[in-house]
């Protein structure tokens, strides 16, 4: 699914950054981090969202029609969450949602797109789940051929090491 909204603000062959969202509260960061880079570099926005079991929130032996169903509504409520997000983004925004790696994902949407960058969201600690699964984040900046700038969610509590620093 590939939804286009948003105002066209941004020149043809305008600059694109691409962003990963999945619902959690450091995609939104990445997301609101994005859109502002956007809004400076006069660039459009490409949202990108890997559709997996996690947006499938039904019982597994219900019926197909069923199951697609939530699927879809799953995924609509993603893309409204998007588009509240981005409600007052002056600049062109893309949201893509395809089954499919979300590493491999992002990374081809910002080759075939040539991003200047791929913005994802990062979280300061790891659960045994988030361990399971992998990291998006690591695996983009593993995988690839862009930069990559990783956001933190505000919500996390920052761990500093010995012998780190903090500015504020």
């Amino acid at each position: 699914m590939t939804l286009s909204t948003g105002q066209s603000g941004a020149p043809a062959g305008a600059a694109v950054l691409v962003v990963g969202f999945d619902d959690q509260a450091a995609s939104l960061a990445a997301l609101r981090t994005a859109a502002d880079l956007a809004r400076r570099l006069h660039a459009d926005l490409h949202v990108v969202h890997g559709v997996d079991l996690r947006d499938y929130p039904v019982d597994p032996d219900s019926d197909a029609e069923v199951w697609e169903g939530h699927a879809r509504a799953a995924l609509e409520h993603l893309h409204v969450k998007v588009a509240e997000a981005l409600a007052d983004h002056p600049g062109a925004w893309t949201y893509h949602a395809w089954s499919g790696n979300p590493v491999r994902l992002l990374a081809s949407v910002a080759d075939e797109q040539q991003a200047l960058m791929i913005v994802v969201g990062t979280h300061r600690h790891r659960s045994l789940a988030r361990m399971m699964r992998g990291s998006v984040s690591r695996g983009v900046t593993r995988s690839a051929h862009r930069p990559v700038l990783l956001v933190a969610d505000a919500e996390s509590p920052a761990r500093l090491g010995k012998g780190h620093r903090s500015f504020g």
